[in-house]
């Protein structure tokens, strides 16, 4: 069955949203910044704090966030403590919806909008 909608231009469009959360990431990662500091004022009250992690956690969903990971090796016995970065939510539904979009239909669009959509006679 034909695809009826225009695989080039969703991916396009996918590249463009792509481009304007890149861009909103730096403002993105001030706002973490100042709610982290507004955390360490003295006396906050609890209700304060909270609301302020609850913003912190929300920012760290969109944008992503470090994982700090504890790994044991039992030939040494010791704990190791990587630091992984986990992809944002944003980022993550960008990369799916990518991935959804058949490479064969951008293909074919892209050719049909190279040479035209008549068939040829040869």
């Amino acid at each position: 069955m034909p695809i009826r909608w225009n695989a080039l231009k969703v991916k396009e469009a996918i590249d463009m949203l792509e481009e304007f959360v890149s861009q909103a990431a730096e403002p993105l990662e001030c706002a973490q910044t100042v709610a982290r500091e507004a955390k360490n004022l003295p006396n906050l009250p609890q209700y304060i704090e909270q609301g302020i992690n609850s913003i912190l956690n929300e920012l760290e969903r969109v944008t992503g966030r470090d994982v700090t990971l504890t790994h044991y090796n039992p030939d040494t016995e010791e704990y190791s403590h990587p630091v992984e970065h986990s992809e944002g939510s944003i980022k993550r539904a960008i990369q799916r919806l990518r991935e959804d979009i058949p490479a064969e239909a951008v293909k074919a669009v892209e050719t049909r909008e190279k040479y035209g959509s008549t068939p040829a006679l040869v």
